[in-house]
């Protein structure tokens, strides 16, 4: 996975009780939680006006960045640069990830490159 802390500034901040990461500041951003069934994948897309920062939830999760695929472990993280091409997807089981956007956020912003179902 990339350096994700240095790329995104993720600010890790220590507590008596334990700690918390921040992921975004006073900024425009958009956070959503992404549920991909049983085998199923997202189209291969890219976006221009923002990035996209996934945190996998369930085990199962299958990132392809720029044709790199990853498996990530639950939590890890990764990265994804206005204009790289990326896709989600499912090794088997239902999962799920936290993704934030940063930037403009328009549905109108994906540029599929491949699809299934037939939306390129």
């Amino acid at each position: 996975m990339q350096d994700i802390d240095r790329l995104a500034a993720v600010i890790r901040d220590e507590r008596p009780w334990g700690g918390f990461e921040r992921f975004t500041l006073n900024e425009p951003s958009t956070v959503k939680i992404i549920e991909v069934l049983p085998g199923e994948r997202l189209s291969l897309q890219r976006h221009e006006h923002r990035d996209e920062l996934w945190v996998a939830l369930d085990p199962g999760c299958v990132f392809e960045v720029d044709g790199q695929r990853v498996e990530p472990e639950v939590g890890e993280r990764i990265l994804i640069r206005r204009g790289q091409t990326h896709r989600l997807s499912s090794s088997g089981p239902a999962t799920r990830i936290l993704e934030i956007a940063f930037g403009h956020f328009d549905e109108d912003d994906i540029e599929r490159l491949e699809d299934a179902y037939g939306r390129s």
